[in-house]
């Protein structure tokens, strides 16, 4: 689909830099050769929109025989989105889900009130050399439905709308933006896409969404006479018109954002909530081990082993 040309120059570029309420330092963790940038949360932000985790994986080479193994974990009132650049994982989850994810696709996996998930570099792609690189981010759920059945969503990379022309590419994810609306379901306004934008390219940002920011990946961006490197998520005030200009090299981007929630989360390990005792009563279930019987069932055909209570 063609970039529509109504949203183009128009847009002005922010007046100065007030109209960035946060510039976020990713948090770098070394896992063995396997770097991961954490930018949400953030000491003076929780979250932007509905969007209360943000982690970069990679980029991320691997010999032959090595990869990713993330054990069986719990999750609640959350739902995890994952997006790649480059490589795979395969999903498999409590529900029975067995998913592979590839470049420009995307996973939604609801927990509600409770999910168990691993992901894992496959054997196939282990017979050589791989890479990984990508986006996992974790997306709070409106109290209305933080005790809502588990559910899976994938949606290949032809069934995101793409926006192309005037020198950038984007991709909606999730959400609505520009004119167009993703397939995922989603429980409250959200937007979020993987913008490529070329030397100079010029994107204004959805001035229909309370809160909003990008995280650059790729090269640099121009904001009010700045340039930001890749690493850097910023978090822009709402209600300005906010148009982000690619450097020299291009710039790559995740743009996100949405609807604010009623409240903070209370997040522990792999549980957010919007009360301690949900938090509690999640800590209990999982530690107890009933996979029969119990909150918690392990993922069919990963089910010999999974990451214990901190």
């Amino acid at each position: 689909m063609s970039w529509n040309p109504s949203l183009e120059p128009q847009t002005p570029d922010a007046g100065n830099l007030d109209a960035i309420e946060t510039v976020i330092i990713p948090r770098a963790r070394d896992l063995g050769g396997f770097e991961v940038r954490r930018a949400l949360p953030a000491p003076r932000r929780q979250m932007v929109g509905p969007f209360i985790f943000f982690d970069q994986a990679g980029p991320a080479e691997f010999l032959t025989g090595q990869g990713i193994d993330v054990r069986p974990h719990p999750h609640i009132g959350l739902g995890t989105v994952t997006y790649l650049y480059d490589g795979e994982f395969e999903h498999r989850d409590s529900l029975g889900t067995h998913q592979m994810i590839y470049p420009g696709e995307v996973n939604w996996m609801v927990a509600g009130q409770g999910v168990t998930h691993s992901e894992r570099t496959s054997e196939a792609t282990r017979r050589g050399e791989s890479k990984l690189f990508g986006i996992q981010t974790w997306i709070a759920l409106p109290e209305s439905h933080e005790e809502t059945g588990a559910s899976f969503e994938h949606h290949s990379k032809t069934a995101l709308p793409l926006l192309e022309g005037e020198g950038k590419e984007v991709r909606l994810i999730l959400g609505n933006a520009w004119g167009e609306k993703a397939p995922v379901t989603m429980y409250s306004e959200t937007f979020y896409a993987d913008v490529v934008l070329q030397p100079g390219a010029k994107l204004p940002l959805p001035d229909d969404h309370e809160d909003r920011g990008l995280y650059i990946t790729q090269g640099s961006v121009e904001i009010a006479g700045d340039t930001f490197e890749s690493g850097r998520m910023m978090v822009f005030r709402p209600g300005d018109a906010i148009t982000v200009t690619a450097g020299p090299h291009g710039a790559r981007l995740m743009a996100l954002g949405g609807e604010t929630m009623n409240g903070p989360r209370h997040i522990w390990w792999n549980f957010v909530a919007s009360s301690k005792d949900k938090i509690e009563e999640a800590k209990a279930a999982w530690a107890a081990g009933d996979w029969e019987q119990g909150r918690f069932q392990l993922p069919p055909g990963d089910d010999q082993e999974f990451i214990p209570l901190p």
